[in-house]
């Protein structure tokens, strides 16, 4: 995670039918900035997530737009978090025609459910439920790419942060059936092997498991020692910048709940125990 970020332009052409614009808000967690993504080829065009709001955002789509002699018919938005529903207001008020469409909608938004199929010309995209980081997220197939719009359940570069464990895992699983092809993520720049990297992910939360189960066995060989999730994240992340600890703990949380589940792990008054380590190597 401490790997310098690839520099990316505010606005870039990906592919014929694909123009990323950045939402001019780079973070700690942001990466180089929310990435937004302006699809087809004709006049209408599909618009995926809005940023969180920054003026250069807007500004960037309007200009680009008007390069394209195209305007936005209609928004489909990955998720509920403000990086990428705060420029909702602005592109409204920009495009008064423009239909915004989200799972679990806002007032003035139209419903998104698993299986529906969005097009303008030149580009078809089919909706997936794909909750973990969020409840309400929502991916997108590129049908004439082969392509992922993954939202923040896969980032351009390091891992993603979620809600549910199991739950995150089990969206990771169908989303590598969805598509061969590129992954264009809601954050960092395009990953051109999009299963690959998917898979990688799979592997990284199975390494990290067994980090955290490693961890507890040792030093801990009648089970009897109860370990905070702080405990944990000190000592399997001991790499990672301390300003980062808070958000790998509630990763760590998240495995530990997910263990518990399996039985492998149960939590008392003064934080977690190995529950049967027979069960564990």
């Amino acid at each position: 995670m401490a790997a310098a970020l690839v520099n990316l332009p505010m606005v870039q052409r990906l592919s014929p039918r694909c123009i990323r614009i950045l939402g001019g808000n780079p973070g700690k967690f942001t990466l180089q900035g929310t990435n937004t993504y302006l699809l087809g080829t004709g006049h209408f065009r599909i618009l995926i997530d809005t940023g969180e709001g920054r003026p250069v955002w807007i500004q960037a789509l309007k200009e680009t737009l008007a390069q394209e002699n195209a305007t936005v018919k209609l928004a489909v938005i990955s998720h509920w978090h403000h990086d990428h529903t705060g420029g909702i207001a602005d592109l409204v008020n920009a495009f008064p025609q423009v239909k915004v469409f989200k799972n679990s909608p806002d007032d003035g938004q139209l419903p998104i459910q698993d299986g529906d199929s969005f097009q303008v010309e030149d580009a078809t995209l089919t909706a997936c439920h794909t909750p973990g980081h969020t409840k309400d997220h929502i991916v997108f197939v590129l049908a004439e790419e082969d392509a992922l719009f993954a939202g923040d359940n896969v980032l351009g570069h390091g891992t993603a942060v979620f809600e549910d464990l199991a739950t995150y895992l089990q969206s990771l699983n169908r989303m590598k059936t969805l598509f061969s092809g590129r992954a264009y993520p809601g954050h960092g720049p395009v990953v051109e092997d999009g299963p690959g990297k998917i898979s990688e992910y799979i592997e990284h939360r199975r390494q990290r498991e067994e980090e955290v189960l490693q961890a507890m066995r040792a030093s801990n060989s009648d089970n009897s020692r109860s370990w905070t999730a702080m405990d944990i994240v000190k000592t399997v992340y001991k790499g990672v910048r301390e300003d980062l600890h808070m958000a790998a703990c509630g990763g760590v949380l998240q495995m530990l709940a997910k263990l518990e589940q399996e039985r492998r792990v149960r939590q008392t008054k003064d934080g977690w125990q190995l529950q049967d380590v027979k069960s564990v190597i």
